[in-house]
């Protein structure tokens, strides 16, 4: 088996079968382009929830199911599923005022040192001379005997946490390297309030955060936006912060201690929170407005009558930061590669299983959500009011942000390892010779932070795959050099525009490939299972189980 030809024999047969299971689809790399060309340009304004750019990104997105002739997914007949959202923007420019030892005071500058807002639904919010803690990591998980919280009372107070999770060398907690949903921002803050605290300071760090601060500083700036909440976000801390590290060095030389020590001291098992002797103050102004956002949902229906109410669901966001602060003098955030491109990939997917309905024997949902900026808001949505029963949902399959830089001998599974999902795209890339790997970067968590994460969540099965690294004729580490720069230079930044330079054909051939695992769980009654290991296995069990 380890011979060349024999090899070579092997994935020709795997094509064979694969091509003709899947119809011979083409992914046109071309109309991929066109797709990103559109949703990108300045003519929808950055693709912001309740802006212009969101009437066209739906119309055009709904326009191109309907001409595929695919469903409306919604049952009551309409392409839409109505998300409430509740659109806040900071009018003033908060300092954070830290008063410390024998009366020293520092006013950190927003949008430079600290970036503020509030999720309580109300014009004004102020924090006034609440006391401050260093909380460690801010994670309190039972499982892995870990709290950093221990003994400490930060009701009506202002915690300070570190980025990510505790960076532990022991991979049975916390996944060593990689991060776990322990580390998200969106978990601290949600603890935060758990626990009392009456605000919350999250220190940046580029390289564990994974983007540098100029993404945080435009990411919560402009409209923000959360979920409509019956206690308007009262639940919520006053304050949800981020400060810079250098900010953060200042802050505890202020409290006498030295930052870079402490931080060092924060993953051992034994820390302890503790006060830093200092409080803070600070003001939140704000307006905000009530807006019915959508996510756009397509459908083919299944054609065997005991398979068609299981799903497969593909998702994309649509949607990304709007109109914001200029950079060399540009204000729209155009989110090309985040994500309209992802949007055109899976515009393509859908047109290839339009044409090849006839072989599928579960449903296919196509799902473009709105919120994923503002916190997967659009996929959590759906989750928690779910149109179609996720104990019916078989497999989710999520695209964010595709290949432009050209092909590649390799496809990277995110959080591989955790569902037979892998072992599917492992089998769907074998047509072109190439590999499944891991995430080479696990320490930034990025099986939390897209849209699939709020269905693993839930328990249902849930791939994210990513542009492989090992690009075709260019050498050794070409590709992850071309990921850092866009990282450092476009994400999240008005620099992130479609340019005709973009090479496609590796898009293609990763929309192919993920054509091939829908196809592969549609046309069949394979089951998709969370693997031992998984933190969401039992989840699943359990929601199956009491489906019965």
């Amino acid at each position: 088996m380890n011979s060349p030809r024999i090899r070579t024999l092997v994935l020709t047969a795997c094509a064979v079968l694969l091509g003709t299971a899947a119809g011979n689809s083409t992914i046109s790399e071309q109309k991929i382009r066109d797709h990103v060309r559109y949703l990108a340009s300045d003519e929808l304004g950055g693709r912001a929830p309740g802006s212009p750019g969101e009437e066209l990104a739906v119309a055009y997105i709904t326009e191109q199911l309907r001409a595929m002739d695919c469903e409306p997914g919604n049952p009551d007949g309409t392409w839409e599923q109505r998300v409430p959202l509740y659109g806040y923007t900071v009018t003033n420019r908060p300092t954070l005022a830290v008063r410390g030892l024998d009366d020293r005071t520092h006013d950190f500058i927003y949008g430079n040192e600290f970036v503020g807002w509030t999720l309580r639904q109300q014009a004004r919010v102020a924090v006034d001379g609440a006391e401050l803690v260093f909380v460690g990591y801010g994670v309190d998980a039972p499982e892995y005997g870990w709290n950093d919280y221990r003994g400490a009372d930060v009701k009506g107070k202002v915690i300070v946490m570190l980025v990510n999770d505790p960076p532990l060398a022991d991979a049975s907690k916390f996944g060593g390297k990689a991060m776990t949903y322990y580390g998200r921002w969106t978990y601290k803050y949600e603890e935060a309030a758990a626990q009392g605290a009456a605000g919350a300071i999250i220190v940046h760090n580029t390289e564990d955060a994974g983007y540098p601060w100029a993404v945080v500083e435009n990411s919560w700036s402009g409209e923000q936006f959360d979920v409509v909440r019956a206690d308007r976000g009262a639940k919520r801390c006053a304050l949800e912060s981020w400060i810079t590290e250098d900010a953060a060095r200042a802050l505890f030389a202020m409290a006498d201690r030295n930052f870079d020590r402490e931080k060092a001291a924060a993953i051992a098992e034994d820390f302890q929170p503790f006060a830093l002797g200092l409080t803070a103050s600070t003001v939140v102004e704000s307006r905000s407005r009530t807006i019915e956002s959508r996510n756009v949902v397509g459908k083919l229906t299944g054609t065997d009558p005991t398979l068609r109410d299981d799903f497969v669901i593909y998702t994309a966001h649509w949607d990304h930061l709007g109109i914001g602060k200029a950079a060399d003098g540009d204000s729209i955030y155009n989110g090309a590669l985040d994500n309209a491109s992802g949007v055109g990939g899976v515009i393509e997917i859908a047109r290839a299983f339009a044409s090849n309905r006839e072989s599928l024997k579960r449903s296919v949902l196509f799902m473009f959500t709105t919120g994923e900026e503002s916190g997967l808001l659009g996929a959590t949505y759906y989750t928690e009011n779910p149109l179609y029963p996720l104990t019916k949902t078989v497999a989710e399959i999520n695209v964010d942000g595709l290949n432009i830089w050209g092909r590649t001998g390799d496809i990277v599974a995110i959080g591989y390892g955790k569902s037979n999902l892998d072992d599917v795209l492992a089998e769907a890339a074998a047509p072109e010779q190439r590999v499944i790997k891991p995430d080479a970067e696990p320490e930034k968590g990025g099986y939390y932070r897209s849209d699939h994460f709020p269905f693993a969540k839930q328990g249902v099965p849930a791939l994210y795959a990513d542009s492989g690294l090992e690009f075709r004729d260019r050498p050794r580490g070409w590709g992850m050099d071309r990921r850092r720069e866009y990282v450092a230079e476009r994400y999240h930044k008005p620099q992130d525009e479609y340019l005709d330079t973009w090479d496609l054909s590796g898009a293609a051939e990763d929309m192919e490939t993920l054509y091939r695992v829908g196809h592969k769980v549609a046309s069949s009654g394979i089951a998709i299972v969370w693997k031992d290991g998984s933190e969401f296995k039992r989840i699943r069990e359990a929601m199956l189980r009491d489906s019965k």
